[in-house]
């Protein structure tokens, strides 16, 4: 098979698209602060809000989500599983690019780190959840890592690692401009509202519902949270 320069080219740029994004977070300390960019104070308004989104969809507020198996993605060292995650579900399992965050995430999450089943050390772009096994796969603050066309692959793959009744839960910076924003820094897009949107319908998810993360210091972009079945 003949492969034209153009392809070449288009290929050496979504690998480097990829590696210095590796490559920023490799040198990034593995601690809250490193994972929120110096913004560790936002934590637990965070926490609150994603607790306050994702409960009205589990059984015992009287919707569909069985609180057995999650996955949380881009995971870092365990923030969203150790404060999130494994105060509602009995396991959780852990997607993370970086080898230095997934190496101390079980110290960082402590004791119940028993209950994290699986750390998995690998991009989301090459990643393939377990068919029907998560009633919710959260993706926080990593999705910007992602090319248009993987990022909605990464959905269909997500969406068939839910349990029947399951959900996905998106949450993401956004901004208000006409298209998505590139950041040479961190090797990562911050996509518009409407963009997302697309990318989730076009992995065939149907969107429960959309809502803007409420407190956050006005400095920050606008951070939105989805709910995706």
């Amino acid at each position: 098979m003949e492969i034209k320069k153009g392809e070449e080219n288009a290929d050496d740029a979504q690998d480097k698209f990829y590696s210095d994004a590796k490559e920023y977070w490799a040198a990034v300390t593995p601690t809250v602060d490193g994972m929120l960019g110096g913004f560790a104070k936002i934590s637990p308004t965070d926490i609150n809000g994603s607790k306050s989104f994702l409960r009205p969809y589990l059984k015992i507020s009287g919707g569909s989500v069985t609180p057995k198996s999650a996955l949380d993605c881009g995971a870092g060292i365990g923030r969203i599983t150790k404060r999130l995650l494994l105060p509602i579900f009995e396991t959780v399992d852990m997607v993370e690019q970086d080898k230095h965050f997934c190496d101390n995430a079980r110290a960082f999450i402590g004791v119940e780190s028993s209950r994290v089943t699986n750390i998995f050390c690998s991009g989301l772009q090459d990643f393939v959840p377990a068919s029907g096994n998560y009633d919710v796969i959260w993706s926080q603050w990593v999705l910007g890592h992602l090319e248009d066309e993987d990022l909605v692959r990464f959905f269909q793959r997500c969406r068939a690692g839910l349990t029947e009744g399951g959900i996905m839960i998106v949450k993401e910076n956004t901004v208000e401009a006409e298209q998505k924003t590139f950041d040479e820094g961190d090797s990562s897009y911050t996509r518009t509202r409407a963009e997302l949107r697309d990318c989730m319908l076009k992995a065939g998810f149907k969107i429960l519902a959309d809502q803007k993360q409420k407190d956050f210091p006005k400095d920050l972009y606008p951070v939105y949270m989805f709910a995706l079945q």
